[in-house]
This record gives C-alpha cells, sequence and structure tokens, in this order.
C-alpha cells in the first residue's frame, strides 16, 4: 500500500549514538531499548504508555468475517488486512508515514512454535531479547514483543477472546516489524495473543512492515527459484505430473511472496538532545533500569 504522508508518524522510533532506541507515541516513550554490543540481542523497558492506534475490536465483526470467509484462507486474511489498513490510515499516532508498505501473515516463517509457550510464561516489563537463536538465556528467545504487558488468562476481555478462539472466530493480532529491534512488536492484539496462548494453540499474526521497492533485488533473488522451479516441471511425466506441478506452483508462490514481501529497514528518526537526553529520559521514565549493553 501507498502512504503519502505524514513525513513523521504519531508512533515512530528514535534512535542515539550508544546503540540507543525508544519507541515513541506522540511526545510519550513507550519502549527503551539498546542494543547489546555483542548483536546477540537487546535489552528493553516497556513504560505503560502505549495505547494502540487501533479502535477495540467487536465480537460481531469477528464472527461477520468468519462467516463470510473461512478461517486462514486467503480473503480471510485479505479482509483483516484492509480492516487494519484502514485503521492506521486514520490513526493520528500510528506507524504510517509517507512511503510504501505491507501487511501480510507471516511469510518469512519468523515465528517459531517451540518459542510460542515462552511469551505467555516469561514477559517482563524489563527484560532481554535474544536474537539469532543464542538462547542467551533460553527464555529470551522470543519472536513477538508485546508494547504493553499481557493481561491475564482469566481477564474478563482475554476470556471473551478465548470463546473465540474455541469457536475458531478470533481475529488475528496486528504487528509491526521494526529492524532496529530484530522483532516484531505488537501494535494491536495484546489480549488475542494471551487468549490463543492460554487455549494453548497459536495467534494468526498480520506484519506491517516497510516495503523493500528495490526491482532489480527483487529480481535477482527471484532469478534461482524460477529456474529451478522450470527444470523440475520439465522434468515431470507420468499420471502424478500434474499433481506434483501444482505442488511445485504452490512453493513457488510461497517463494516469491516471501521475497516481494521482504522487510525493509525501518526508519529512526534522532532523540532530541542525544544521548545524553536520553539517559535522562530513561532515568525518569524506568528509574532504576541499567542493561549490561557491553556483553
Amino acid at each position: 500500500m501507498r502512504v503519502e504522508g505524514p513525513a513523521k508518524p504519531g508512533l515512530r522510533m528514535e534512535c542515539a549514538d550508544g546503540r540507543r532506541l525508544v519507541l515513541m507515541q506522540g511526545d510519550a516513550p513507550v519502549l527503551f531499548a539498546r542494543q547489546r554490543a555483542t548483536h546477540y540481542g537487546l535489552h528493553y523497558a516497556r513504560t505503560g504508555r502505549y495505547v494502540s492506534p487501533l479502535a477495540p475490536l467487536r465480537a460481531e465483526r469477528a464472527r461477520a468475517v468468519a462467516e463470510f470467509a473461512e478461517p486462514g484462507s486467503a480473503e480471510w486474511w485479505k479482509r483483516w488486512a484492509a480492516h487494519a489498513e484502514a485503521e492506521l490510515r486514520g490513526a493520528a499516532e500510528g506507524p504510517l508515514h509517507t512511503g510504501d508498505w505491507l501487511l501480510l501473515p507471516d511469510v518469512h516463517r519468523w515465528f517459531k512454535a517451540v518459542n510460542w509457550p515462552t511469551l505467555l510464561a516469561h514477559d517482563p516489563d524489563r527484560g532481554h531479547l535474544t536474537w539469532f537463536g543464542y538462547g542467551d538465556p533460553v527464555e529470551d528467545a522470543r519472536d513477538l514483543l508485546p508494547l504493553r504487558a499481557l493481561s491475564a488468562p482469566e481477564a474478563p476481555r482475554v476470556k471473551a477472546y478465548r470463546r473465540q478462539y474455541r469457536e475458531g472466530v478470533l481475529p488475528p493480532v496486528f504487528a509491526w516489524w521494526i529492524s532496529g529491534l530484530h522483532s516484531p512488536v505488537v501494535l494491536d492484539g495484546h489480549d488475542r495473543v494471551t487468549a490463543a496462548l492460554a487455549e494453548g494453540g497459536r495467534p494468526k499474526v498480520l506484519i506491517l512492515s516497510r516495503t523493500v521497492v528495490d526491482d532489480t533485488w527483487v529480481a535477482r533473488l527471484s532469478a534461482r527459484p524460477v529456474e529451478e522451479y522450470q527444470k523440475r516441471v520439465a522434468a515431470l511425466e507420468g499420471p502424478l505430473a500434474a499433481s506434483r506441478i501444482a505442488h511445485l506452483s504452490r512453493s513457488l508462490a510461497a517463494d516469491l511472496t516471501a521475497i516481494i514481501g521482504g522487510y525493509d529497514r525501518t526508519l529512526a528518526w534522532p532523540f532530541p538532545g542525544g544521548a545524553g537526553a536520553w539517559d535522562a529520559a530513561a532515568a525518569s521514565y524506568v528509574p532504576g533500569w541499567a542493561p549490561d549493553v557491553d556483553r
């Protein structure tokens, strides 16, 4: 989707020297983060000030979408993506700014099944995210960062979403890929995350990201899978050829979708006042937070 403005969004990343990051919503910081010097991950601290830029979802809408399109189908994803796009375009303190954007399911298979249960059991307001599967420590290998604390599984709103999950109509979680964090964050759907995990399942997730618009780069990455597909199809014959071609075609489509849907780098604006001002703001909003970023 093409977005014509604003040039600087209400929900945005800002940065300062020393691998210092902060997610701002309007004039309020909602998440401070510092990347580790070893590139094994980052330390973060939530401030408790995050507010979803999307309006609350009513159960009637969830059931209406599920009646029109099979949950998990291409049409179901398309309808929820259209809903999220409309909400984000009208949000004063959302992340959209001038440029090209994507809102897609997890085409890159970012979420690992083994990491989902960890999220419900281990989601501190002041914590650490492990990158690249180092397991440092193992409970910090989480694939999604909530921007506020997850509600208890027995909270009233979560219980309502748990019922929707059991009915098979639970809407997806809307997330935003932030390259500086090397993680998607939850834009909307914190209680839906809890509901799906509390029911022993996994939430469906739509991920917002900036679009990679380098056509030469996309063409270069696409050339090899297309060539392999053509070779394998040309070699097929016999009564099972048609079904095998169909399988290869679906696989190629998935590969090309992942290439076209590549995550571009997230823009970050300079934090006013630089590192000193960032340190002062962090001390004010998350007093006592002292991340060990040198190891």
